[in-house]
């Protein structure tokens, strides 16, 4: 065929369907293929554009001294490993490592180098297609070698560290056979490369292993870190010099820190200061997500005004909080470009919501979600909300589920945000008058009730997803909700 119908072939997905016919770039990388020997010296010489497809069907069918080789001949700066495995496969890691190894060994060729990063991350298959669609649908060899130059750049007479990307989850038992091996590898190397992490999840309490593994990374790479365990002070103490190390950080997520009853004020106010003296280091950081920490309460103005930009998410959920501390939230500056304000679980029973409505007011043109989810709100308390929540013209998500409201109540606030023409996710409680006197369900009341509530909205605009939640039912534990039509629980109705 000619060049012209063979680059048309391109512009279909790289990784074959079993369902589809083999295309015509496909035979001729198994023609190719066929011939080991003659696959592997061919390298140099195959046109830029194959390269991809070729290595997607000799990865697929087991060719390893041809993978090998074409880790080393790579064309491309990037080479995305991790987007053909759905879970690492240490034989295939090690083949493209062995690679590598070759490669690096070849220090007078250096400038021949075109690969830079390999990229264990598990994205999904489609990006080989986005990532090098450019060159691979170019339609001539002008085009190819135009992508060519703007993908690699000139070459340079000293390259940068080679990186490695891997996302990692790090828990309490061992690490498995696959991060092993990739551990040992880099450590052995650590001069020529730099292991890359841009998301890092911490589960279950930090282990020996856990410091080891923080120390062989380069921790300004790491753009999201969640840790979910129960902590004690000495633990976070331990972890505090490297996070103040992540420059780039983007997402902190810390959840489920205690302090041990005998922990005295002194040492609560030393541990906070260590933690929060680091968030002067974060220029990048715009999320900040604080999930069951006990340490916070009295404490929130001297964590969030060390913070040095602007927020985009502001989450603080399940957490005591001091008068003092939600009277902060509405005077601290770097929320007034808030877009995601999650306060879910965080009891406001006994405080005034007037912080809450004038940041509601500050970030009227941001804000996309609000969670206040079981926060314990009251009839009289939401009532002073409802002007300031009515003018969230960008809200998406509104979650007011988990609240003790009276029909008259939600009535008035599914009013106010009616109008709001870009909710698309609304969760609200059922109203009080949906319970008998001794707090059981009464399902054709609570049916009626919130198609009464749906009707509202209906007037000015047709919801998306609209749900009445009820608490959870005694019996079995399940909830009853209302999305256009009552959802029981699995237990039997009582007469």
């Amino acid at each position: 065929p000619g060049g012209g119908t063979l680059r048309g072939t391109l512009s279909k997905p790289t990784l074959m369907s079993v369902h589809s016919p083999p295309t015509l770039l496909e035979l001729a990388g198994r023609s190719l293929l066929s011939d080991k020997s003659r696959a592997v010296l061919d390298l140099e010489d195959l046109p830029i554009e194959l390269f991809p497809p070729l290595f997607v069907e000799a990865f697929s069918r087991g060719h390893t001294e041809v993978l090998k080789k074409m880790v080393q001949a790579w064309p491309f700066t990037h080479l995305p490993l991790g987007a053909l495995m759905r879970k690492p496969q240490l034989e295939m890691i090690q083949v493209a490592l062995e690679g590598l190894d070759m490669l690096l060994a070849q220090q007078e060729e250096v400038e021949r180098w075109k690969l830079q990063v390999l990229d264990l991350r598990n994205v999904p298959q489609n990006f080989w297609r986005v990532w090098s669609g450019a060159v691979v649908d170019a339609c001539s060899p002008e085009d190819i070698k135009k992508n060519r130059t703007l993908k690699l750049g000139p070459a340079m007479a000293a390259k940068p560290p080679f990186k490695v990307f891997i996302d990692l989850s790090l828990r309490k038992r061992p690490l498995d056979e696959f991060l092993t091996h990739l551990f040992l590898w880099v450590t052995q190397r650590r001069d020529r490369l730099h292991l890359c992490c841009n998301r890092l999840k911490i589960v279950g309490k930090p282990t020996s292993h856990t410091r080891k593994v923080l120390r062989l990374l380069q921790l300004d790479s790491i753009q999201k870190v969640e840790v979910h365990c129960t902590w004690a002070a000495s633990s976070l103490a331990a972890f505090v010099p490297f996070l103040g190390q992540m420059r780039n950080l983007r997402k902190l997520l810390v959840s489920q820190v205690y302090v041990p009853a005998y922990t005295s004020q002194e040492e609560q106010e030393q541990l906070l200061a260590q933690l929060t003296s680091q968030f002067l280091r974060m220029d990048c950081l715009r999320k900040f997500c604080a999930n069951a920490i006990f340490l916070l309460k009295g404490h929130l103005e001297q964590v969030l005004r060390h913070l040095k930009t602007p927020l985009k998410t502001l989450s603080i959920t399940n957490c005591p909080l001091s008068d003092s501390d939600w009277n902060y939230l509405s005077q601290y500056p770097n929320t007034r470009q808030l877009r995601h304000l999650e306060l879910r679980g965080t009891k406001l029973t006994d405080f005034s919501l007037e912080p809450l409505q004038i940041l509601l007011e500050s970030t009227a043109t941001t804000l996309n979600s609000l969670d206040l989810e079981a926060c314990g709100i009251t009839d009289s308390q939401l009532q002073t909300l409802l002007p300031a929540l009515s003018r969230c013209s960008q809200l998406v998500i509104l979650s007011f589920h988990g609240n003790c409201l009276s029909m008259s109540t939600l009535r008035n606030l599914l009013l106010h945000t009616a109008r709001l023409s870009q909710l698309s996710i609304e969760l609200y409680p059922a109203p009080v008058e949906s319970y008998d006197a001794w707090g059981t369900i009464h399902p054709g009341r609570c049916s009626q009730l919130c198609a009464e509530l749906t009707a509202i909205v209906r007037d000015f605009r047709q919801p998306n997803i609209l749900v009445f939640c009820t608490v959870p039912c005694r019996r079995c534990g399940y909830k009853f909700m209302y999305n256009q039509g009552l959802i029981h629980c699995s237990c039997p109705i009582p007469a």
